[in-house]
């Protein structure tokens, strides 16, 4: 692993992403997706002037004033109870993730001011317990999709990121400004909602945390395809599942992860990835490990 790699990345600092605004346009997307005949109302209108429920529709699904929701969709929030939430998540048929999302939109906690700016220090038995998965491609994230530490087979699959600057490891900035794991990732369309579900899902934790919204402004600018999907408002949990990837040193392989929150961090992510015994994509894997970090540069020498 890079000596540097639990270096915490740099980044210039943003203006506090609107909770209010946030609120707002998460309740509104979250009804527009519903239809009357999906929550078992009749639609005696054939000319609706809004997609999905109206206001009325959903406050009475809930259990409450018309007037109290229209509060709460125009991001005020400051004095709703945990029961009208839950009222709420239900009518609006929300998930678990989603839930947690409003309430934290709702009712915000307090956070120490300059949170944000602390380094993400990696515990050193973290960081041993990586080096040791020789075979397995591991790293762990942190605030904003940084990535703060990796060992050898990571660097193998996706890249020696010892040799980025450090503010450049980041998943959401990779995702999306480097063409390279647009070819990577087969499914990239799916890896890039994953990406920005997950930094909503963030803001809406740490609204004031001022790099979280300079990276959300940079992708902003310089991503159509961020803007597209940060539009949404969706936010959701993938804690496991597969990625397909094109490696242009091995070619396609199907891998497992697996996500695990580190005790002591929440904030910290532990990714792992493995394929399934004597299949095409452990023998990929194992030549992988055995070219290490140089197999991204002999990767980049070979055409697709």
């Amino acid at each position: 692993m890079d000596p540097h790699a639990s270096q915490q990345p740099a980044g210039e600092a943003g203006p506090p992403l609107d909770r209010r605004a946030e609120l707002s346009e998460f309740l509104r997307t979250r009804r527009a997706r519903l239809k009357p005949e999906d929550v078992g109302m009749p639609d005696f209108g054939r000319h609706r002037r809004v997609p999905g429920l109206r206001r009325e529709e959903l406050a009475q699904l809930a259990g409450v004033s018309v007037a109290y929701y229209t509060r709460l969709e125009q991001g005020n929030g400051q004095n709703v109870s945990a029961e009208v939430l839950g009222a709420i998540s239900r009518a609006l048929r929300l998930s678990d993730a989603e839930h947690a999302h409003l309430t934290h939109l709702a009712k915000p906690k307090q956070h120490k001011k300059k949170q944000g700016a602390r380094p993400q220090q990696v515990r050193g038995a973290l960081r041993q317990l990586i080096d040791t998965l020789d075979g397995v491609p591991a790293y762990i994230t942190g605030r904003r999709t940084d990535v703060l530490v990796w060992n050898r087979m990571a660097a193998a699959l996706f890249g020696d990121w010892s040799e980025m600057p450090a503010q450049e490891r980041n998943w959401a900035r990779m995702v999306f400004l480097k063409p390279g794991y647009q070819e990577l990732f087969v499914e990239w369309e799916q890896k890039a909602i994953d990406i920005v579900c997950m930094l909503r899902m963030e803001a809406g934790c740490y609204p004031d945390d001022p790099r979280l919204s300079a990276l959300v402004g940079e992708l902003s600018v310089k991503s159509e395809d961020f803007r597209r999907l940060w539009a949404t408002h969706d936010v959701k949990e993938k804690n496991y599942g597969v990625k397909r990837l094109r490696h242009p040193l091995v070619g396609d392989l199907s891998l497992q992860f697996e996500s695990f929150q580190l005790t002591g961090d929440s904030d910290q992510i532990l990714v792992t990835y493995h394929a399934e015994p004597g299949s095409p994509s452990a023998e990929a894997l194992r030549l992988l490990g055995s070219w290490g970090r140089d197999a991204s540069r002999a990767g980049a020498a070979t055409p697709p």
